[in-house]
């Protein structure tokens, strides 16, 4: 870490802390955050519940975790497959060129300018508030996959002109081979930086559903947490606890989040100079 920003650190710091509160403390967490009735109702913080309890009889804290814990693994699971598939499109057409290039082109072009809000309210209309984490984390990759194909596309376009992928050619590796072994570790930081950063729009986008009940309100995410709120006037009973918090966890993830994203950029463009 010797060499890292300070934006790097504190974007990792602050990821830590949510990561340790969404995937180690619901360990701790013997009953289902979820489950209505569990406690009197509105109860206020203490030392009993660091949040309070909610309308419907919920330990606040508990569900907060559980609800970081979703909405995080929404989010890897889109970024990982999001940046994988648009990865390998993205650098095959770039290498490959001819005929695969124009069609991975007219595939990504394709999804990029389809809107994907409307089809993702589409989807939660018609599942009735019922849709599935996984079914959203799908839909969420078909649109998400072409913005690193497009960029990447063109990164290897230059690339594959050097004297390196030639002489790799000639000496007969196959095209992943190439793909994998000499272009992806000249694009890795920005695949790693996109990977954060669709991660943030994952979260996002499925929180965004869940606010206006078009996600799966029957799990806890964040957004869920803030859609339940809403519908039982958490706001004007002036419950901040409840609403509160999982607005707060929102802001601060897209904060650590972005500063990692940004961070890591420096910290790659720092280490290319030298």
């Amino acid at each position: 870490m010797k060499h890292w920003n300070f934006r790097l650190k504190l974007g990792v710091s602050m990821l830590g802390i949510f990561i340790i509160l969404g995937f180690i403390v619901p360990f701790f967490y013997q009953g289902n955050p979820i489950e209505w009735g569990t406690y009197l109702k509105n109860l206020k913080p203490s030392k009993e519940h660091l949040f309070g309890t909610t309308n419907l009889g919920q330990d606040t804290f508990w569900l907060l975790a559980k609800s970081i814990q979703n909405s995080f693994i929404i989010g890897i699971i889109v970024a990982f497959f999001a940046t994988l598939i648009g990865v390998l499109l993205g650098l095959w057409a770039g290498f490959k060129g001819g005929f695969i290039d124009r069609l991975i082109t007219i595939m990504t072009d394709s999804f990029i300018v389809i809107p994907s809000l409307p089809i993702l309210i589409l989807l939660g209309s018609l599942m009735q508030g019922k849709a599935s984490l996984f079914m959203i984390s799908f839909v969420l990759i078909l649109f998400n996959w072409p913005w690193p194909a497009r960029q990447l596309r063109s990164m290897a376009l230059s690339l594959s002109e050097r004297d390196f992928i030639s002489t790799a050619i000639f000496s007969g590796q196959n095209t992943l081979k190439i793909i994998v072994k000499e272009i992806f570790p000249f694009v890795a930081g920005w695949s790693v930086a996109n990977f954060v950063n669709t991660i943030l729009v994952a979260i996002g986008s499925e929180s965004g559903l869940a606010v206006i009940g078009m996600s799966s309100n029957e799990k806890a995410t964040l957004g869920t947490m803030i859609y339940w709120a809403n519908q039982h006037q958490a706001m004007l009973a002036e419950r901040w606890w409840w609403i509160g918090s999982p607005v707060a966890a929102i802001c601060l993830i897209f904060i650590s989040l972005f500063l990692v994203m940004t961070g890591y950029q420096q910290y790659s463009a720092l280490r290319r100079g030298k």
